[in-house]
């Protein structure tokens, strides 16, 4: 290659290095979309989980199949015996004294109930009152979630942040990815910009799995539907599997949940909360990499 060639490639400028972000740096990390998509979320979800137990209070018994009544054997149930609670899943018991089965009502007496009325929608027992909260928020959370993935959509982010790259895909990035989330090694400077493959794997199951599993388990239920969309039924395995398949994709987002305010408690809540609010984020600073060792002999030369 000639003088002539080389001159021609042009050096980086100060301004394409000044373009990516340091640590320290305050940046803009959500887009609105994002944030009003995640502040629905939360309204919504937490609504239709405290709604839903108030429902699962009526019957706290989950079936397998197109029926399910008292006599037949449920695969979960919540009971009360006495003054003991208990959960029992398949053949395995176990004591929930204090926290399912058993509750302690606003006059101090014990009242047999699979979740107490701290947890649940409206706080006394109403199964109208219930299903109107659950539905009301049904429609908030369907018509946010197709708001969002078709935002999203335009916008680029599903494709720009969500998507899984081949090389994300090798187990020995997720297994290293795995092993910094155990070690509570968190992203710095521009890094922490990009989701990594543990994220992007947990979003894309909420957006595109957990989330509309539920809404049609949850129309699944109605007999309307059953009318209308009769291969919902089929689908789901009757309607007794749809009822106990809404129950686990509650479970999940309840576990996601907690996953992820863990995760936000431990890299900072102040500043990714903010960050959830303003949409400003502020970069964590890069750690400072060791200097290299001199060469052995090095200092006997003067």
């Amino acid at each position: 290659m000639s003088a002539s060639a080389v001159s021609e490639v042009p050096e980086p400028q100060p301004a394409e290095a000044a373009a990516t972000p340091r640590g320290g740096e305050r940046v803009r990390r959500h887009r609105l979309s994002t944030r009003l998509w995640h502040w629905t979320n939360l309204v919504a979800i937490t609504i239709m989980l405290m709604s839903g137990l108030m429902i699962f209070n009526a019957h706290p018994r989950l079936y397998w199949g197109q029926f399910g009544a008292n006599p037949d054997h449920a695969w979960l149930e919540v009971s009360a015996h006495g003054a003991r609670g208990e959960l029992r899943i398949g053949s395995h018991a176990f004591d929930t004294t204090g926290l399912m089965g058993v509750a302690v009502d606003a006059h101090g007496e014990l009242q047999a109930q699979a979740f107490p009325g701290w947890m649940t929608i409206p706080s006394t027992y109403s199964l109208a009152d219930a299903r109107l909260w659950h539905l009301a928020f049904a429609w908030v959370l369907a018509f946010a979630l197709l708001g969002y993935l078709v935002w999203s959509l335009l916008n680029g982010h599903l494709r720009r942040d969500l998507h899984i790259t081949r090389a994300e895909w090798s187990p020995r990035h997720i297994l290293a990815d795995i092993a910094d989330h155990a070690r509570l090694r968190f992203p710095t400077g521009a890094a922490a910009l990009r989701y990594n493959v543990l994220q992007k794997l947990a979003y894309c199951a909420v957006l595109f799995g957990l989330i509309p599993l539920a809404i049609l388990t949850g129309l699944t239920m109605s007999p309307a539907m059953n009318a209308a969309a009769p291969w919902l039924l089929e689908l789901f395995g009757g309607r007794q599997s749809a009822r106990s398949l809404h129950f686990l994709a509650a479970l999940g987002l309840v576990l996601f949940v907690v996953v992820h305010l863990a995760m936000v408690v431990l890299a900072g809540p102040f500043n990714e909360v903010r960050s959830m609010i303003t949409g400003w984020y502020r970069l964590p600073r890069e750690k400072p990499r060791a200097a290299p060792a001199a060469p052995k002999g090095e200092g006997a030369h003067g």
